[in-house]
């Protein structure tokens, strides 16, 4: 009888979507279906550090519409109350506010929309920056989506993903936007084969609903490696998912 070694634990990050100046969950990227679950962005940062998470997940939604910073005091309120790891996406679309970012604070920024649009800025910020970049790949059906995910464009996610490893990131965040927010599973499967076709970590996104989701995706990343994490968002704000069970089915325990 063989034992397979139990793969490390994967990382989950609690997602702090910021739409006017709170936290909010939308669903299937729609900015007009929205629920607000705090008006104070630092108070819920403190929490979910207090919840034991490491990482934030951080993304300016109005920035991911308007190309630029649009919730800046909320972000900067963050980083002033919580002492963890954050990312942040969401309209950084030039070296000079990725620069202010990481000088603020900001771990890694995240960079979607521009990653399609503009991949001479990724390199170049992948050099400045080295282990800093991480590209955000958002996709429906496989093609990848910009500009806050109102436009859909004809590159296969696959595509993207080989021409960021090549660019320099130090990992790949990947939705499926058909199912965020849906609470009705990850796209494993489309997740698997990102990860399998680069060799830097991929981090899922998009439908995390019950803990069972959260198993799946462990599972999973016992036999595709480079699966390093999970986004998740309004099971956790909902109550569906509790940070404690998340860490410990995550840890593989």
């Amino acid at each position: 009888m063989t034992t397979s070694t139990p793969s490390r634990p994967l990382t989950l990050y609690p997602a702090i979507d910021l739409k006017d100046g709170a936290c909010v969950r939308l669903r299937r990227g729609e900015m007009d279906d929205a629920t607000v679950y705090s008006d104070n962005p630092g108070a819920q940062a403190t929490a979910w550090q207090d919840a034991g998470f490491e990482w934030l997940h951080v993304v300016d939604l109005n920035g991911a519409f308007a190309g630029a910073s649009a919730n800046t005091q909320a972000v900067r309120s963050i980083l002033d109350a919580a002492h963890v790891s954050v990312q942040l996406g969401g309209g950084l679309r030039d070296m000079a506010a990725i620069a202010a970012w990481l000088e603020a604070g900001i771990t890694r920024v995240i960079l979607g929309s521009v990653a399609v649009k503009n991949p001479a800025l990724v390199r170049e910020a992948c050099r400045a920056f080295p282990g800093r970049i991480v590209a955000g790949i958002d996709a429906r059906s496989g093609l990848v989506a910009t500009e806050g995910w109102a436009e859909v464009s004809d590159m296969q996610a696959t595509d993207l993903a080989l021409r960021m490893q090549d660019a320099g990131v130090g990992a790949i965040i990947f939705t499926e936007i058909s199912r965020d927010g849906m609470l009705e599973g990850l796209d494993i499967e489309q997740t698997v084969a990102l990860a399998n076709t680069v060799s830097i970590p991929v981090i899922a996104s998009g439908g995390v609903g019950s803990l069972d989701h959260l198993a799946a995706l462990r599972e999973a990343a016992n036999t595709t490696p480079g699966i390093e994490g999970v986004i998740v968002g309004r099971a956790l704000y909902d109550g569906r998912v509790s940070p404690s069970q998340a860490l410990r089915v995550l840890s593989g325990c």
